[in-house]
């Protein structure tokens, strides 16, 4: 037989492809045509049956789905380390919003999300959902790097410098979403930031609309304690009870942090089959609470990860986000086997996808779906001996052993030199903030 042309076959030591669960496949490779995989198969009966343009030999190396980040804010990357050690409402009201007031405009979006691109290429992420404002230039800086991004434009009552009222994010972010429609790697989706910060009008229009366009809801819920104690004292009920009647718990709802449920609230959960999008590291440094992840996951509530901003974590290693997600599910779970090492990668994979409806295109690595890949190189000490291939993405330090990251099929980057963007510019820009924001 002739063999079949290809644009590129990935030969690997190890491939993690997620569904099947916990299956881990030696000495095999990944056919890419197209965009698409073509096929996973054992290492020499895929180099018999492909001839492709590129071929890659990982022998030291380990295929798995990219990660997929399902909540930050990518351009407060330039607030790195900002307002550290502070209470949420204390470093939000006392530094964060004062420092985006003196500083936020398109330049600083621009250059923040380049940053936070460049990051989370590097250690493993190929998809992200951003929320934040300008998310116009933050759409545009994925689309240029080759990245998969969900563009959650924010909504509040109080103006900003991308919008003056409810009404009007609204309407900007509509126009965003009808740029991108025909764009393969943007979806662009309604962000109300949060109850507290939103009123009941806006959040019911929100509601229809989203119902109307079949677009998905990324919302900040449940973050800390005083939140909800905020909520009931305003509107006389918990936060997610008051969204139940507003419409907006459904499907296609991403909730982002979900700390301090009571039953009721996790009824709710459970009855609205919305998405919880859990961000460890950052509900830890700001003393937000606990997600208890155990508990909704053995009621059917899908799990994604996130890591929210490197504001409110200093880091976007989505590896470290997964390992601290399986250690403090056991904690709060008392319960050892709360989210297994398979269980945390799927909610940095297959669950964000979920979350982020866009699971029959990526999250797994299968025949017929979006070659969205990295590679990781699994040769040095610290993941020696490789007794578990999963245990060890999860538990060790991996987010630096990531070689090669592939979306689409296009190689973004090889041996740790990002083929999009230019980290030289990338760092010349940081520190040029650093310098004018340090200068405040």
């Amino acid at each position: 037989m002739t063999p079949q042309a290809i644009d590129t076959l990935i030969c690997a030591g190890w491939i993690v492809p997620v569904q099947p669960s916990k299956t881990v496949l030696k000495d095999h490779a990944i056919a890419i045509d197209k965009g698409d995989i073509v096929a996973i198969l054992p290492r020499q009966q895929a180099l018999a049956q492909f001839a492709p343009k590129r071929q890659f030999d990982l022998p030291a190396h380990l295929l798995c789905p990219g990660l997929i980040n399902a909540h930050g804010h990518c351009a407060m990357s330039l607030f790195r380390g900002l307002a550290d050690d502070t209470p949420l409402q204390q470093w939000l009201s006392e530094h964060i919003w004062p420092a985006e007031q003196r500083w936020v405009s398109e330049d600083f979006v621009r250059d923040g999300s380049q940053l936070a691109i460049a990051e989370m290429l590097r250690s493993g992420t190929t998809t992200f959902s951003d929320m934040y404002f300008f998310p116009d230039v933050a759409a545009a800086e994925a689309s240029r790097a080759g990245m998969r991004a969900q563009i959650a434009f924010p909504v509040f009552d109080a103006p900003s410098i991308w919008g003056r009222d409810p009404d009007d994010y609204i309407r900007k972010g509509l126009e965003v979403r009808d740029s991108y429609k025909h764009n393969d790697l943007i979806n662009v989706v309604f962000g109300p930031h949060a109850p507290y910060t939103v009123a009941d009008e806006p959040l019911q229009r929100i509601a229809t609309l989203a119902n109307e366009l079949d677009t998905s809801i990324h919302m900040h819920v449940h973050e800390n304690a005083e939140e909800i104690a905020g909520e009931q004292e305003k509107h006389g009920s918990r936060p997610l009870r008051r969204l139940h009647k507003l419409g907006i718990l459904s499907p296609k709802t991403q909730l982002v942090h979900v700390t301090t449920l009571n039953e009721e609230d996790m009824a709710l959960l459970v009855d609205s089959g919305a998405h919880v999008i859990h961000c460890p590291s950052s509900n830890l440094k700001l003393a937000s609470g606990l997600c208890p992840v155990d508990r909704l996951l053995s009621e059917g509530v899908n799990i994604a990860l996130g890591t929210d901003s490197a504001a409110s974590n200093n880091s976007l290693d989505l590896f470290t986000e997964m390992r601290t997600a399986a250690l403090l599910a056991k904690v709060v779970s008392g319960n050892a086997a709360a989210l297994a090492d398979w269980q945390a990668l799927e909610a940095a994979t297959l669950g964000g996808a979920r979350a982020l409806a866009i699971d029959h295109l990526v999250g797994s690595l299968e025949a017929g779906k979006k070659a969205d890949i990295i590679a990781l190189d699994f040769s040095q000490l610290e993941q020696q001996p490789l007794h578990n291939p999963i245990a060890q993405l999860v538990y060790t330090p991996c987010g630096h052993r990531v070689s090669h990251s592939w979306v689409n099929g296009r190689l973004l980057m090889e041996d740790r030199i990002l083929a999009t963007l230019d980290e030289t510019t990338v760092l010349r820009k940081t520190r040029d903030w650093q310098a004018k924001i340090s200068e405040q």
